[in-house]
Order: structure tokens, then C-alpha cells, then sequence
């Protein structure tokens, strides 16, 4: 599923995508310019379109801890 990259941040980042209720509750986002570029993300919030993530480490514990 392609989407837009909002912001970004050691904690998470804000995405659009065109349908939110097809995004599950964790995945990886993987940046189209940049393909080495894995996130393991986790939703933190929806507004509309807008998806807010906080990203999480491999061991599944929140990285902004």
C-alpha cells in the first residue's frame, strides 16, 4: 500500500493514505526512495486519512522508551 510520509522522527512519523481502515495495526514502512529504509511500525492514531506511528524495535518493545 503506497502512502505519504508527513513527518518523521526517531519516535514515529504521521502518514496519509488514501483508505485508513485497511492499515493494520503493525506492519513495516518502507521508504520508496530508499528501500533499506524499515520502519516495524505500530498505529498510534487515526484522524481521517492521517495515521499517526509510533515505531517499535525488533524485539517489539516501543523504541521511544
Amino acid at each position: 500500500m503506497q502512502c505519504v510520509v508527513r513527518n518523521i522522527s526517531r519516535e514515529g512519523a504521521a502518514i496519509d493514505v488514501e483508505n485508513a481502515a485497511f492499515v493494520p495495526a503493525r506492519f513495516r514502512l518502507v521508504m520508496a526512495n530508499d528501500s533499506s529504509i524499515v520502519h516495524e511500525c505500530e498505529v498510534a492514531w487515526i484522524q481521517k486519512n492521517r495515521i499517526g506511528l509510533s515505531f517499535i524495535d525488533v524485539q517489539g518493545r516501543n523504541s521511544a522508551v
